[in-house]
Order: C-alpha cells, then structure tokens, then sequence
C-alpha cells in the first residue's frame, strides 16, 4: 500500500501549525542525518544496578514458570508464531524478511524505505514484531528461572546478530519510534535477567557495539517523537522505553537529560491518552492494555533507579487497573472495540498467560484490590517482577466503591444480567485526536456475551497495511453490530489510519440498575454521522426474563437500511425469516438463544463471504475465520423503529 498526494493532503489538514512546523524539521533532521552517524561517546566503568530484588525469582509460581520453559523451549527449537504466521526459522532469523509473502526489506537510509509498499517490503508488522525482541525477554526469563545457561547464551547470539544486521539508521527497523521505544525496554529486562549470567556484562556495558545501539536509539527518540494527530500510544511506546533505558543503562552524558525529557513526556502523554474514568482515549481496547503495561514498566523503572515520577503518572495508572477490572465479563475478557495488533510493552510470559488477569494481578500487587474487582485464579510470571520493582500503595484518592459500569466520557456502557450476561453499549467519541487513527466506525453498536462466549460479536481488526479491503471492512459500519444508512459510514476515511469526518454521539439514558434480580437496565444514544438523518438507538436488559431488546429509529428523510448482527465464531445460527435460533457450547455444555429480528426488513445469514468481505471474525491481529453475520435490508422512514429482541433460553441439552 503505497499513499497518493490525496492522502497526504487530508493528513496535512488534519494537523494544527504547530504538528505541521515539527514535521517540518523532523524533515530537515532527517535529511541532515543522512551523512555518517555519529560515533557513541565513550563510556567507561559503567555497572548495570538495576537488578531484581534478592528472592523475586523464587516468587514465580511454578505453573507460570513451566509455561515460560515451554514456550522458551519450543523457541529454542526455533519455532514461533506472528500474526497467525507460523515460523520455523527462529534459530537463526532473517532479521528483514517477511515470511508471508517471502519478500526481503530493501536496505539504505532508514527514512528513504517505503514501509508501507507491501509489494516492495512485504508485510511490515511481520518483519517487525520479532525485532521487537520480546522472544528474547522470554529466553531471559526462563534463564532467570532455570540458570540454565543455553537461554543466555542464544539470546546473546541473536542479539549480537542484530546489532549487526541493523547499524545505526540503516533499514526497516530504524523507521518507527514504537518499535525502537518497546526494543528498548526489552534490551533493559534482557540485561535485568541475564544478571546472573557471566556474559550478561560482556553482552552489554563491556560491549561498544551495545552501547552504540542503546545511544543511538535514544538518540534516535529524543529527534523525533510522535507529534500532535499521532501522539497516541505510539508517544507513549517512545517515551516508556526511552525513560526505562535511560534509567537502568544510565551510562551517557545525554542520560540525565534524556530521563527528564522522557519523564515529562511520558506523564503528559499519559494524562493526554486517558479518560478520568481511566479508560484509553482511543477507545480500542487492546491500546488500553498496551499503554498499561508500558506505564506499569516505567514505573518500575523509575523505583528501581530511585528516579521520582510525579503523582499524576501512579494515578492515572490506577484508574487505567480500576476501570480495566470494572469492564471485564466474567471470564476477563475485556470489550472488543476499536483497532487491535496484539502489541505488548512487556513480554515475560508464555502465551497461553492471560494478558488481562496479569494486568489485574499486577494491579493487586501495586495499588491493592477493591471489593468489587473480580477474582483472579490465574498466575503469571511478570507479575511478581514488577511487584518487586514497583513501590506498593494506592494514590490518596478516592476509588469506585462499587463496580462501575457507566463510563460517561468515554461513553462506554455495560449492561450486566443474570447467566453472566455481559453487553457493552457505544456511544462515545470517535477515537482520539484529529485523525482518530484506530477508531473503527462502529456509533451506537453492542457486543453481547453469555458467559464469556461471544454472541453478538465486535468482529475484531485482522489487518492493517497491505489488504485494504479487508481494512475497510472490518473497521466498516457494516462490520459492527449497528445500523447503516445508504450504504455508507458513519465516519468517512481518508485512508488506513485517518479519519476526515468523524460521527459524534451523546449518551441520552444510561439506567445500570439492571444488576438487580428484578430491574430493567436501559440504555439510550443517539449519532449524527449520516447527514440530514440521527440514528437513536435503545438497549433494554431485563434481568428476570433474560431478554435483551434493541430499539433503532431513523429520523429523517426515507433512507435505504442495512442493520447487522455480527455472531460469534462459536454460535451456530439455524434463520427462518425473521427469527433466528442460535446455539453453542460452553464447557461441554449446550446453551441456546432466540434472536427476533425486524420483521420489517428483509433478513439474510452471510458467513465467510469474499466479493465483498462478509462474515467474518478475527480472534487476533492476522488472522480471521468465518462467522455468521446476520444482515437485514430495507428501507427507514421515520415512521417507527426497528426493534430486535434476544433470549437466552439458558442451559440446554447438549
């Protein structure tokens, strides 16, 4: 995917002067840069201090701990997974080529690679995820456990392999802040679990080419941040892995004054990104874990050197860890809204830890448990590794004393019934910033759960760059659980990551007293995306009857409708006219629901549909498999709304 001048002209007139005059001299810099890099300045008697508490390796449960071997093993094997890509190569890696498309990153000046061409890089998040180095944390974490010197040793041989492959401004990996801000930080945690290795100091500090990595990637990060429509998570990506390394390899003459930049920028950025409520200002879920987990290393940073963060920055990471833990269903699944790459800032664990339980473990660790969070079973190893870094104790403010469930900045709702039956309702901003970058266009849409299995689905992300559309797709209104008019969104796109209109919605009812045995819980919003027509939408749940009901109306003129209802991988639906009867199976158990469409519209199942994309759900960034997508079509003329209504039956015969 390469961009047109259209492209860049609607970028620039979604950035204010001043983004537009620091674009400028990052243009500039750049081409300045182009000549030889300079040489590291040279560095003498450096020690690395920052080091896990005596006892925090005998913390780790023994059954995270054996999740991280055989993830540590099964990559010493040379095996792992990207995007639903599987490799086979890890022993010895192409650090430039993509294993999709089997395409090799051209090489030359970093700035001058155009990334965003498939045809002439292949699929950039590929080449970049294992640059990332988070496989090597995983190694140094099962050294850290084991002793067993064969981890230290392979991640000393890829590590140096890198450093090679990659010099200073050469290549794809010097092209982006995020990654060099999250391969920072790993460099950090590498270094803090290899310290009982006897190589660890020769790998890093006695090692002039590490340290010429690690300046010219601060170096690099301190010339360049993320501006103004972009200085969304990607600013606090740079600013975390910038601040952790110049806290623990604290090394250079530029240390202390790269430390306080990026500790300024980090606390801004934080407070910038954040709601009060401490949900994520881009509203895209996996985001708000990402930045999350970055804070939380920061942090930890941050007391392991004994460098003070100001109260601001513990603060919104607590709200962040309160409104996680009030969000979740009851399997600790968060909402699926918004864009989604699978991006962790701190990797220690295998794969099949709970990203979410970990965080809310943590959470427990640092700040303390409410009465209301709900209970975690799980074990993790990163967990008790920031806890040994990271000061306890809770900020000295006031906390919810019951669950929330009405989040009214951020506009999210969540309707809760008997049966584990979890709904979030939208009616919040359309992303974040001018650009809004990974909003999806998804107004006044649901996500219905029972217990933990999705019913009504938000169909997820896939993709990003190279496959526009299947991009355009998932991040549709068709794509989503809501009502389109004349075939168009809600919000229009001015390309993958920008948005040149963006639908504004208001909250006119959110009644949460639901929860009780006997209550009704209601919702009400309404957008103004399709001009000249308002789309309103209510959401009743009844806690006795286990019924949910969805009200759409449509004022304005007569307009074509599509209303979509997008199901979850596991229901199978059985349509007959207007109704649909769903079933699915829960821990071997049979469970059923009765979904009764608008009788109205003209109802159709679509599932794994290609000539357009339709039917489709995405569990994680790369990859999709076929769902059924009940659509409905028809015509809106003010006259009298659209009225669904689902029943859970409950336990069924399986």
């Amino acid at each position: 995917m390469t961009m047109s001048a259209g492209w860049y002209l609607r970028r620039l007139s979604r950035m204010g002067p001043r983004e537009v005059g620091g674009r400028v001299g990052d243009a500039v810099r750049r081409r300045r840069w182009r000549s030889a890099p300079p040489d590291c300045p040279s560095v003498t008697g450096a020690r690395f201090t920052a080091v896990l508490p005596a006892g925090t390796i005998a913390a780790v449960p023994p059954d995270a701990a054996k999740r991280l071997i055989a993830e540590a093993d099964r990559l010493m094997d040379g095996h792992a997974e990207y995007f639903g890509v599987v490799r086979d190569d890890m022993t010895d890696p192409d650090w430039w080529c993509d294993p999709k498309t089997g395409r090799r990153a051209p090489s030359g000046y970093a700035f001058d690679v155009p990334y965003r061409n498939e045809d002439a890089v292949g699929d950039i998040k590929q080449i970049w995820e294992p640059s990332r180095h988070q496989y090597l944390t995983v190694l140094a974490a099962a050294y850290a456990v084991t002793e067993d010197e064969r981890y230290a040793e392979r991640v000393a041989e890829h590590l140096r392999s890198w450093w090679e492959a990659n010099p200073p401004l050469r290549g794809v990996h010097w092209i982006s802040g995020i990654e060099l801000g999250i391969r920072l930080l790993s460099w950090v945690w590498i270094r803090r679990l290899l310290d009982g290795w006897p190589g660890a100091a020769g790998l890093f500090e006695g090692n002039q080419v590490a340290l010429n990595q690690i300046w010219h990637h601060q170096r690099w990060l301190a010339a360049f941040p993320s501006r103004g429509s972009s200085a969304n998570n990607h600013v606090i990506a740079e600013t975390a892995g910038q601040f952790a390394a110049a806290c623990a390899f604290d090394w250079f003459p530029s240390s202390e004054r790269w430390r306080a930049g990026a500790l300024r920028s980090l606390e801004r950025h934080l407070r910038g990104n954040t709601y009060l409520s401490g949900l994520n200002r881009e509203l895209a879920t996996e985001y708000h874990g990402l930045v999350l987990e970055l804070g939380l290393a920061a942090v930890a940073e941050a007391d392991a050197a004994r460098v003070p963060v100001p109260p601001t920055v513990r603060l919104v990471l607590l709200r962040m860890t309160d409104a996680l833990a009030a969000v979740v269903d009851n399997r600790l699944r968060p909402p699926r809204q918004g864009d989604a790459d699978d991006g962790h800032g701190l990797v220690v664990d295998g794969p099949d830890t709970d990203r979410w339980a970990s965080l809310l473990a943590t959470g427990d660790a640092v700040f303390g448990r409410l009465a209301w969070w709900p209970t975690v079973t799980g074990t993790d190893v990163r967990t008790p590794l920031l806890a040994a870094l990271i000061k306890p104790g809770a900020p000295a403010v006031a906390r919810p004393e019951s669950r929330p469930a009405h989040f009214a900045d951020a506009g999210m709702t969540i309707l809760r019934g008997p049966q584990e039956i979890w709904c979030r309702c939208d009616g919040g901003p359309h992303g974040f910033l001018s650009i809004a970058a990974h909003a999806h266009a998804d107004a006044l849409s649901v996500e219905v759960r029972h217990d933990g299995v999705d019913v009504l689905a938000d169909p997820g992300t896939f993709c990003y760059h190279g496959q526009p559309e299947w991009r355009q797709y998932f991040r549709s209104t068709l794509g989503h659980n809501t009502l389109q008019l004349d075939g168009g969104d809600q919000s229009v796109s001015g390309g993958p990551f920008l948005w040149t209109r963006h639908a504004e919605s208001r909250v006119l009812a959110a009644d949460t007293s639901g929860t009780s045995d006997a209550a009704t819980a209601r919702w009400c919003a309404e957008h103004d995306g399709y001009q000249g027509s308002v789309h309103r939408r209510t959401v009743e749940l009844s806690a006795e009857s286990q019924e949910l009901k969805v009200v759409d109306e449509v004022r304005g003129p007569r307009r074509d409708v599509r209303l979509a209802f997008h199901l979850g991988p596991a229901i199978a639906a059985d349509l007959v006219g207007n109704r649909a009867v769903l079933t699915w199976i829960v821990d071997g158990e049979g469970r059923s629901a009765v979904l009764d469409l608008p009788g109205q519209l003209s109802w159709r199942a679509h599932r794994g549909e290609t000539d357009p994309p339709l039917g489709w759900y995405s569990a994680g960034f790369g990859r999709k498999e076929p769902s059924t997508t009940l659509v409905g079509t028809g015509f809106a003329d003010g006259t009298e709304g659209f009225t669904t209504v689902l029943v859970f039956r409950g336990l069924e015969v399986s």
